[in-house]
């Protein structure tokens, strides 16, 4: 356990922003990254940053769908042209206005930029617990927004006491 073969997913972790019976679940993947960083982004966008942003922080990888369209997963009051409010105070924003804001420092402090999304139908990811493709806790801010990427997998594993160097695939005996 997991059990998931996907590749997509293998060795992520993904957070479910939102889940119900009607639409299925809607996700991120928030510890891959796309192998591009924001001053690029701003490039490509023609935005000109300020100097008071990080222009390294990495883009992420959120998912196999829609790979081309970026979005900001942030927290915070206030809302941009296109941003979405979801539970526990988290929004998506993916309007140009959000994007010149964090090129002049004036962005949400808690942000992460995210190419793609995950998606799954009603009953989807329910049949996947089922077969122990998953595991699975409660969002965590710190891990979220705070902790590098690379270390986020292990972060969530540990609020679960899980150790994933010491899970294998396979069961049995020799």
């Amino acid at each position: 356990m997991p059990q998931l073969d996907d590749p997509t997913f293998r060795q992520s972790l993904t957070y479910v922003i939102e889940h119900n019976e009607q639409e299925g679940a809607l996700g991120f993947i928030i510890n891959k990254t796309a192998g591009i960083d924001m001053g690029e982004v701003f490039e490509q966008l023609s935005i000109e940053p300020d100097g008071s942003v990080d222009t390294r922080q990495q883009v992420l990888n959120g998912g196999p769908v829609s790979l081309e369209h970026g979005m900001v997963l942030h927290t915070g009051d206030r809302r941009w042209q296109s941003s979405r409010d979801f539970h526990h105070g988290v929004a998506i924003s993916s309007s140009l206005d959000i994007l010149e804001d964090l090129a002049r420092g004036n962005g949400p402090e808690d942000h992460l930029f995210i190419l793609g999304h995950s998606g799954w139908a009603p009953g989807q990811l329910e049949e996947e617990f089922a077969q122990n493709a998953w595991l699975h806790c409660e969002a965590n801010h710190q891990i979220l927004f705070d902790t590098p990427p690379e270390d986020r997998l292990p972060a969530a594993a540990a609020l679960l006491g899980v150790n994933l160097n010491n899970l294998v695939a396979d069961s049995g005996h020799a």
